[in-house]
């Protein structure tokens, strides 16, 4: 099974540049998408063999990486053929096929267990977004796509060094595969060791966004189509979150756990505060949705920097935030499909003009901001718990303030576009909204929500026993 979850989207993917025509490759996206997901689903109720000699396996945070983005493709491939439509003279050969391929590297990233081919998968990741960020063929949008592959790439490279440098400490081991490391812990050199957690932690950051390494961010998000900012925030930084959680659980079992911890913290606070300083008076929707993006990775270092049941929260909080960021970046897209701009002051009344849009447009407000009853609430609280248990008070404090500053700055922008009467510039005679544009977007925002009525229980076994692995 393993081999056919890799192979399907990377036959898809090959499969979609041939096509001749946009309706045939969205069934394609349509049909491999549903397969990957229900397939995963079945990895739920039988988890699959590993191969290549414990090259390739799913282990528990594998799975729910693996899930996340599954469930994202899906709804995207729900949403794309609507969105295609409306983009005039445009083919979706490229979207559709670099998906597919990036589909794929994903689900390499959730299943390699060797330190090289994570980073192999992860570089895969980076240069197959690229094409997809630069969807609208403009100048900003070029410029955000080369600014996005270098600062990645160098990011990636620090990674690189990282996992060369946790080889070295691992020169008495007989094997690189994680689960060796993990139990042979003792037998790692301690000085290089610390030095690849350094490493690590700055190039797979880097790709998380976290500050000082965030300045692509905005770029990115800000230039990228609202189906491929889905992507980007709900899936591909998960996919960095990853390389966080095996990193711990290695200095963890090297009994390495304070040296890892302050910097962690460090990255998690100031990721919250920039973000929530920048978003105050935010002009443009889609780079508040990236600064928004940069404190939501705040938080999930920060859980892991805690730890206790930071650890559980940080694994919930990275569910939900998946979810409702793919919720809000779709949401954007119909609105920039209906305005043609992203700039705030352009965007009003939009409760009048696209009356479902607008609603799922104040739910995602208060599902990415962490109101009840959105699982992000839930996971939000859950790490403030844990740094009242830690005793850190001040720290809760300023989780606290700063949470209430990106509330104020996102509830005054997202108010600002709901209300009122749509402007004279708006796209009155475009299409009114379609059940594919809509139905991705219950789909989502009915999972946050859930998530924060109801905890099912294999999911809540699951992340209790990734918790503990980590721990917790």
């Amino acid at each position: 099974m393993i081999f056919f979850i890799l192979g399907l989207p990377l036959a898809g993917g090959a499969l979609a540049f041939m096509l001749p025509i946009n309706r045939s490759r969205s069934i394609l996206l349509f049909c491999v998408s549903l397969i990957h997901l229900l397939s995963v689903g079945s990895f739920w109720i039988n988890r699959p063999s590993s191969v290549l000699s414990g090259f390739l396996d799913l282990d528990s945070f594998g799975i729910i990486v693996l899930s996340i983005f599954s469930l994202l493709f899906f709804a995207v491939s729900l949403y794309l053929p609507s969105y295609i439509q409306n983009e005039k003279g445009r083919s979706n050969r490229v979207f559709a096929g670099y998906l597919l391929l990036l589909l794929f590297s994903m689900t390499l990233v959730s299943l390699s267990q060797h330190p090289g081919l994570f980073w192999v998968a992860v570089e895969s990741t980076t240069l197959l977004t690229a094409p997809l960020i630069n969807f609208h063929r403009r100048a900003l949008a070029l410029e955000a796509t080369w600014k996005y592959l270098v600062i990645c790439s160098v990011g990636i490279a620090l990674a690189l060094l990282g996992t060369f440098f946790l080889a070295i400490s691992a020169i008495q081991l007989k094997s690189l595969l994680f689960n060796e490391i993990v139990h042979q812990a003792s037998l790692l050199s301690i000085p290089w060791l610390k030095l690849s957690a350094i490493f690590l932690a700055v190039g797979y950051g880097t790709k998380m966004g976290l500050v000082p390494m965030h300045s692509w961010k905005p770029d990115a998000y800000g230039e990228a189509p609202g189906p491929v900012g889905a992507l980007l925030s709900g899936g591909l930084t998960n996919c960095a979150f990853l390389a966080f959680l095996r990193l711990i659980q290695i200095c963890n079992s090297a009994d390495q756990t304070e040296f890892l911890r302050p910097v962690l913290l460090i990255f998690g606070m100031a990721s919250i505060a920039l973000a929530a300083f920048s978003m105050l008076g935010q002009a443009d929707f889609n780079r508040l949705l990236a600064y928004s993006s940069i404190e939501h990775m705040g938080i999930l270092i920060l859980g892991l920097g805690l730890g206790g049941a930071g650890f559980y929260g940080s694994l919930f909080h990275a569910i939900n935030h998946a979810f409702s960021k793919g919720l809000i970046f779709l949401v954007s897209g119909n609105i920039y499909q209906k305005y043609r701009s992203k700039r705030v002051d352009n965007i009003q009344g939009v409760l009048r003009s696209s009356p479902f849009t607008g609603g799922f447009l104040i739910a995602a407000m208060f599902a990415v901001t962490g109101i009840p009853p959105f699982g992000t609430f839930f996971s939000e609280l859950m790490i403030l718990s844990a740094a009242l248990k830690a005793h850190d008070y001040g720290l809760a404090f300023f989780y606290l303030f700063f949470l209430s500053i990106v509330f104020i700055a996102i509830a005054n922008t997202i108010l600002k576009m709901a209300r009122g009467l749509p402007p004279d510039t708006w796209n009155e005679h475009s299409k009114n909204e379609s059940w594919g544009s809509l139905l991705p977007l219950l789909l989502l925002g009915g999972i946050v929500f859930l998530l924060g009525c109801y905890v099912p229980s294999f999911l809540d076994r699951m992340l209790l026993k990734s918790s503990g692995i980590l721990g917790g």
